[in-house]
């Protein structure tokens, strides 16, 4: 029995949104900066449900996985102009697909050198789309993969992640200065253009807050009308073997839904860019959210289970992030790419939209601070097909 009843929804669901807060506003302080957020989030909702003040478990953290994350993903895309990502940023671009490539080898090498008690599938596939785009495609694999079931791994990987991310940030800003490296690429100066990244212009209000949430909506909701008549009509129309197959969860709803909504958050953001543009906060509700979602998952995770978890983690983080550097680094000085545009890419594949153009800028490289935000944003959009592949094939391989 925990101090909050499991059927109290709306008390379960303030103590999430007070644990999301509470992550936002340490990681703002001067010692609450050595982790994120995001690890403050889960270290409280692993706390406070294993001194049972939540509960591990409660109808209000299915609401979470069930609505929760699949909005996630258009509030996150509705600033995913595919065209100027690909014509405006040819270079960098280029740089952030081999930075995808190195990623999605690391899982591979990783799969095939560790034992895994949880699926193994599951597992490259979440962490393909998270050092491809982030926590949003980790949370769209975690549900897509029912690695979510996993509570007490999934709270030990995003904890070594987050932990792994920051190190692996703190290399990728002193690279710059080993003049070894640095000699075996193309020199290029980056110091002109603009100092900060394009950004739209104006503050959220009522309108546009609404407006994102109800376009989100509407977007997963005509996902999942397509989910429900391909799994109804299409694939028993193909084969009835294929739908006993895929069973309840059918081929659409088990493995194409997040693609689907994917792709329908793409289009607006692809056709009509400037009037996206206009819409802000949807990506601000999104982060909070996802915090939401890590302290739902994290509030399931037992304390020892957990942190015997992580020592298969912290190997994994290594081997992927080690045959990413390899390759991206390798290759990139092959094709003639500039160390900064290979440390832009890397940086927001791995980490993100936010940290790679505060890096360039950072580093005087203001010709690479807005390409660094377009190719983030890009991992947004292409974390969760490539995540979806690799856990389709995976499994196929390993039966």
């Amino acid at each position: 029995m925990s101090l909050i009843p499991a059927d109290n929804n709306l008390a379960v669901m303030a103590a999430l949104f007070a644990i999301a807060a509470g992550g936002f506003l340490l990681e703002k302080t001067k010692w609450g900066a050595l982790l994120t957020g995001a690890v403050w989030a889960i270290l409280g909702a692993v706390l406070l449900s294993n001194l049972n003040v939540i509960p591990k478990d409660a109808p209000a953290y299915g609401f979470v996985f069930d609505y929760f994350v699949p909005i996630l993903i258009p509030l996150f895309l509705f600033k995913a102009d595919l065209k100027r990502i690909i014509f405006e940023t040819t270079r960098m671009f280029g740089a952030f697909m081999l930075a995808a490539f190195g990623t999605v080898v690391g899982v591979v090498v990783a799969m095939s050198l560790l034992n895994f008690e949880v699926p193994e599938a599951a597992v490259a596939g979440a962490f393909t789309a998270t050092y491809v785009g982030g926590s949003v495609n980790f949370a769209a694999l975690l549900d897509m993969t029912g690695l979510r079931e996993f509570p007490s791994f999934v709270s030990a990987s995003v904890a070594v992640d987050n932990m792994a991310s920051a190190v692996f940030l703190g290399m990728l800003a002193i690279l710059p200065g080993w003049t070894w490296l640095a000699s075996k690429f193309v020199p290029i100066d980056h110091t002109g253009g603009d100092a900060d990244p394009e950004t739209p212009e104006g503050m959220p209000t009522a309108l546009t807050l609404t407006v994102s949430l109800a376009l989100a909506l509407v977007i997963v909701a005509v996902a999942d009308a397509i989910v429900r008549l391909g799994d109804s009509v299409l694939v028993p129309a193909i084969s009835a073997d294929l739908a006993e197959r895929f069973g309840d969860r059918g081929l659409f709803g088990g493995y194409l839904r997040y693609v689907i909504i994917t792709v329908l958050a793409l289009i607006p953001a692809t056709a009509i860019p400037k009037t996206m543009d206009k819409l802000h906060g949807g990506y601000e509700i999104g982060l909070g959210l996802a915090f939401v979602f890590f302290a739902a998952i994290a509030a399931g995770a037992d304390v020892q289970a957990m942190l015997q978890n992580a020592p298969i983690v912290i190997p994994m983080v290594i081997i992927i992030l080690s045959v990413h550097s390899v390759i991206l680094f390798g290759l990139g000085s092959v094709f003639r790419l500039s160390l900064p545009e290979l440390i832009t890419a890397s940086n927001a594949a791995v980490l993100g939209a936010t940290t790679a153009p505060a890096l360039a800028a950072a580093k005087g490289w203001r010709d690479l601070v807005t390409p660094g935000v377009l190719v983030g944003v890009l991992g947004y959009a292409l974390g969760t097909l490539l995540g979806t592949a690799v856990f389709g094939v995976w499994g196929a391989i390993s039966g």
